[in-house]
């Protein structure tokens, strides 16, 4: 297994205080306190608290809109499509709870990188978007408003973040098959 770097494990302390607190509640200081090293340190291994931000949720946004991507451009059917929307989903939560906390909650504080992350999210939404339309136009959905759809879709799943951490032990394959059966069962066009 590796070793966790010194940035690797400022990002993941800032992430989880991020969470906790709320970004704008969390200094540098705070940060430095919880590794147990002096404030200055930090700036050896990071410019600034908002390059961690920077870094948490770019990465983060960069993932989903990759792995959407593919989703989106491989020939299998839409509701393949959308199963496989929801294992990412949950696959990403599960790895990156602190993480997914500032994607969400803390966004709106990035400052240099957030017309990239707009840019991101857009392509996230509308590959999602699309999927939605061609199972309808397929008939493999139902002709309803997609945009409800997709709504009703992201909201839940960009949320798994605080529910993953309440359940006790977590299959993610089961969660995955879980909420498929929820979230797609309902626009299936049967």
């Amino acid at each position: 297994m590796k070793k966790e770097t010194r940035k690797e494990q400022i990002i993941q302390i800032s992430a989880k205080l991020f969470k906790d607190k709320g970004y704008a509640a969390v200094s540098m200081r705070d940060i430095a306190k919880e590794l147990d090293i002096k404030a200055a340190s930090l700036y050896n291994h990071i410019e600034s608290k908002q390059d961690i931000l920077k870094i948490i949720i770019i990465s983060l946004a960069e993932e989903f809109t990759k792995r959407m991507t593919v989703i989106y451009s491989s020939n299998e059917n839409n509701i393949s499509k959308l199963h496989q929307i929801v294992a990412l989903h949950v696959d990403i939560a599960y790895r990156n709870q602190y993480e997914m906390a500032s994607l969400n909650n803390n966004w709106m504080h990035l400052e240099n990188g957030i017309t990239y992350y707009l840019e991101l999210r857009n392509s996230y939404e509308d590959n999602f978007r699309a999927i939605i339309n061609n199972g309808v136009q397929s008939g493999e959905l139902i002709n309803s408003n997609p945009e409800v759809t997709l709504f009703s879709m992201l909201s839940t799943l960009r949320h798994l973040y605080l529910w993953i951490p309440k359940m006790e032990e977590i299959n993610p394959k089961e969660l995955s098959d879980n909420l498929s059966k929820v979230l797609i069962n309902g626009i299936l066009n049967k």
